[in-house]
């Protein structure tokens, strides 16, 4: 039967994609002066493993491409030619067009041929000088088919299949003995064509699911591991430089494949030969040089210290929507238990207690599945910063901190965007070209700081510039400009927020990397949409931070049940900051309606969650009901509700596939009693809360705190006194 290799494309996309992260992070690296050997070698080896995936599996225009950018590589590793800053540039344009092409054969869409011509073209223009222009790219290996599965015969004996007289396997140069164990016939049959890519098979004798190969080749190991890593496990090949000696002619073997089975007849499997080695795709270890083992007498395979597996997302989706009903089931037993008498049913309630720690151990588990490092977000900016400092005339240093800190894949995904507008803010407005910083007493080079760290069940992620900072002055002329609200004794936070208004802009002229004030008002509704929050931290001629706040996950989360009417909400407890009953003489209305309520000498806007959704309530009087003090992106605000129902663990469901979204809700939960709660956007409530206040608020109660003699150093909240 023919072997269909399109079952392995996948896995040489997701690897091919690996490769060339690594070759930009290695490229980016690259000290062009005095360039490192092993980081040669590397960048090397990632566009030969690419070459040698693309030509096993017929993909011609990433096998051409690559081959080009593979032998000037080659003869900068060798010294033969002098690397130069327009290489390091071309290298990474041509990472871009193999991403371009690597997408196009994924989703089988066709190759930009102009493209790749103008790329072969520009490779081969930097040896042009040189007068060695690059090799012609090898002929692609046709794709295998595969020897008919033999008979299963009991007890099979090795099988030699007799070599000419003149090739006996005796002291050769290049040779390896190559074990493959426990490894089925048709992956045995692939490896072996593999392998008569890389040089001559001399022997082959394969015994049960067992071979022995001697090759001879000028590959090095890692080659070989490259294609052996692609069909089979590592723990499944043992390589070992070849011992000298004279061999029995019976075992003189010819390039042919043996089969474990007597009783059926053997076919070999042919391939058209490639011009050079065309290994299948590498694992992305496959980057760092492999020694070659030394010889043992009874060596046995080693096991890989750590092992992984791919796994689709929409499995660990369903896995994770799994845990979420299991969540519920167990909140909806809690609820049952309710009923019963925790003396007389002792077992039950200590079964029940049982099963809440492993449902919160089994959902910790499950979600740490969906997490994925920021490293994975960060190093797509080096590139960015290098290229956009380069356009924009100024020298730039980035620095990252925090890779390993884990975030939700859906988060990761969705931060990427406005991460990168804020990179190229700080690149375009933030840092000064070298010499008004050299003339401002600083250096020419400027700093660009990507960090990111957990706090508490947040995760905190900061972008960080040595530029000029914020410009207070500009930033309210601009606003006035506009038509906004803005006044000359607002702080410097509040200013600095301006910078998220829609069209907002203060740059003098309109780039091609920004100035058109339709960036930052996304960034902050992207943050929000997210569960988050962002910070602005800037000093005139210091430079800026801007700190986004985002939560770990999505999924589910830690809220605080409340009752308003006969309804419940769930309130996320990562935004309670504490919960009370008021003093009537705490509460004071101000006109046009609202009230305000006194907190330890702050006053805060009371919300009362009836009127916000239009419930009836069962305790209109706050005094008589509950506040709960909400603290959410720096900024309180008084909810009033009937009562507290507890603490508990939710799942939370998306309300906009049926809904689109609702005003003031993030999602949906379903509670014990089966019943369904909405989920309080905090964030949301804070912004109509600020929009709906007006500044008699504050003269309001400036106006009572002298009637009533009260101490001036009573502080208002920033929705207390801020308008719209």
């Amino acid at each position: 039967m023919n072997l269909d290799l399109s079952q392995f494309f996948g896995a040489f996309f997701e690897e091919a994609e690996e490769l060339l992260v690594d070759m930009e992070r290695l490229l980016l690296n690259l000290d062009v002066a005095n360039p490192s050997s092993d980081d040669l070698n590397a960048i090397f080896r990632c566009a030969h493993s690419i070459k040698g995936g693309a030509a096993t599996f017929g993909f011609t225009h990433m096998t051409e491409l690559t081959h080009v950018a593979e032998s000037i590589l080659d003869r900068a590793r060798t010294g033969t030619l002098q690397l130069r800053e327009n290489m390091v540039d071309a290298f990474l344009e041509t990472k871009d067009v193999l991403k371009s092409q690597l997408d196009a054969y994924r989703q089988e869409h066709p190759i930009d041929t102009a493209t790749l011509e103008y790329m072969v073209a520009k490779l081969n223009s930097l040896t042009a000088e040189d007068g060695a222009p690059v090799a012609a790219a090898p002929a692609v290996a046709a794709p295998v088919a595969a020897a008919p599965e033999p008979v299963a015969a009991p007890q099979p004996a090795p099988v030699v299949v007799e070599a000419p007289a003149a090739e006996v396997v005796g002291d050769i140069e290049g040779g390896l003995d190559i074990k493959l164990i426990n490894v089925s016939n048709e992956d045995c049959e692939l490896i072996v064509t593999e392998l008569k890519h890389l040089g001559t098979v001399l022997r082959h004798a394969r015994t049960g699911r067992n071979s022995d190969i001697v090759l001879q080749s000028t590959c090095t190991a890692d080659d070989i591991i490259a294609v052996s890593c692609f069909i089979i496990d590592a723990d499944q090949i043992v390589i070992t430089p070849h011992v000298g000696g004279a061999a029995p002619a019976a075992e003189a073997a010819a390039p042919v494949v043996a089969a474990p089975t007597p009783a059926a007849a053997q076919t070999e499997v042919h391939a058209p030969a490639a011009n050079e080695a065309a290994p299948a795709q590498a694992v992305a270890a496959a980057a760092v040089p492999v020694p070659v083992r030394p010889a043992a007498a009874d060596q046995k395979p080693t096991v890989a210290a750590e092992t992984s597996i791919r796994v689709g997302v929409e499995k660990v989706d369903q896995l994770i929507n799994l845990v979420g009903e299991l969540v519920i089931t167990q909140a909806m037993l809690a609820q049952t238990a309710q009923a019963f008498d925790p003396v007389l049913n002792e077992r039950l309630f200590a079964g029940l207690s049982q099963l809440t720690r492993n449902a919160r151990d089994l959902q910790e588990a499950a979600m740490s599945i969906r997490m994925m490092p920021m490293d994975y977000v960060f190093n797509r900016f080096p590139r960015l910063v290098r290229d956009l400092a380069h356009k924009l005339g100024k020298q730039v240093e980035l620095s990252t901190f925090g890779k390993s800190t884990e975030l939700d894949k859906g988060l990761i995904e969705r931060i990427i965007d406005p991460l990168t507008h804020l990179v190229r803010n700080s690149l375009d407005h933030g840092i000064e070209l070298p010499e008004a910083r050299v003339a401002a007493g600083k250096d020419a080079t400027g700093q660009l700081l990507l960090s990111a760290a957990h706090q508490g069940g947040n995760i905190v992620i900061e972008v960080s510039d040595d530029g000029q900072g914020l410009n207070r002055d500009k930033i309210l002329k601009k606003a006035r400009e506009r038509g906004l609200p803005v006044s000359d004794n607002m702080t410097d936070d509040e200013i600095n927020q301006l910078i998220f208004a829609p069209g907002f802009s203060t740059a003098d002229q309109v780039t091609d990397v920004s100035g058109r004030g339709v960036g930052m008002d996304v960034v902050k509704q992207n943050i929000q949409s997210m569960g988050g929050y962002v910070e602005i931290q800037s000093q005139k001629g210091k430079g800026t931070t801007i700190r986004i706040v985002l939560p770990l996950t999505l999924a589910i989360l830690d809220g605080m049940s409340v009752k308003t009417g006969d309804e419940v909400f769930i309130l996320p407890l990562s935004c309670v900051a504490e919960s009370l009953q008021p003093r009537p003489e705490d509460i004071k209305a101000v006109p046009g309606g609202g009230r305000l309520l006194k907190v330890r000498n702050e006053y805060l806007t009371l919300v009362p969650m009836y009127e916000r959704f239009r419930i009836t309530p069962s305790l209109p009087d706050p005094s008589e009901g509950i506040v709960v003090i909400l603290d959410s992106e720096g900024k309180k605000i008084a909810l009033q509700v009937d009562e507290l129902v507890g603490q508990q663990q939710v799942v939370v469901k998306n309300l906009e596939t049926n809904y689109r979204r609702v005003p003031g809700i993030s999602g949906a939960t379903i509670l014990g009693d089966g019943s369904v709660a909405l989920i309080v956007d905090v964030s949301a409530l804070m912004r109509e809360t600020r929009s709906g206040h007006s500044e008699n608020a504050m003269r309001a109660v400036t106006a009572e705190k002298h009637e009533l003699g009260e101490p001036q150093g009573g502080r208002f909240s920033t929705e207390a006194m801020a308008a719209a």
